[in-house]
């Protein structure tokens, strides 16, 4: 079964930081890409981040989380983490990891790109 698993969602403050894990495992554990969306109550599912997990480390941002948010690999635990600082409440939302196989030097950022996803992990950060 192939499953991707978010971890460390929680409450922080305004500029806290929180870091969140996502596990592949099964056919996920193979992909190439993997990623972070997160979607707030009422909103669309928005795209964070997306980086390679074979190969170089070519990673992609979206702008409003560029500088704040960093996205790293352990290729041999099959994890991506999300170290996200600075937070500020527009950063509240559920976060997901999801995976993908992917053979263009463009890194995807849509939803319909990527195959699995996980369950999601809340982050809540007030002000």
């Amino acid at each position: 079964v192939s499953q991707m698993v978010e971890s460390g969602g929680g409450s922080v403050q305004t500029v806290g930081s929180l870091i969140l894990s996502c596990v592949a495992s099964g056919s996920a554990a193979g992909t190439h890409v993997m990623c972070w969306f997160r979607q707030a109550p009422g909103q669309e599912r928005e795209w964070v981040t997306t980086t390679k997990v074979t190969g170089d480390s070519n990673t992609r941002y979206a702008d409003s989380v560029r500088g704040r948010f960093t996205i790293s690999r352990d290729n041999a635990r099959k994890m991506v983490y999300l170290q996200m600082d600075s937070l500020k409440p527009e950063d509240s939302a559920k976060y997901y990891c999801a995976a993908t196989w992917w053979w263009s030097s463009y890194l995807p950022q849509g939803p319909d790109d990527f195959d699995y996803w996980g369950q999601g992990t809340q982050v809540t950060v007030s002000s």
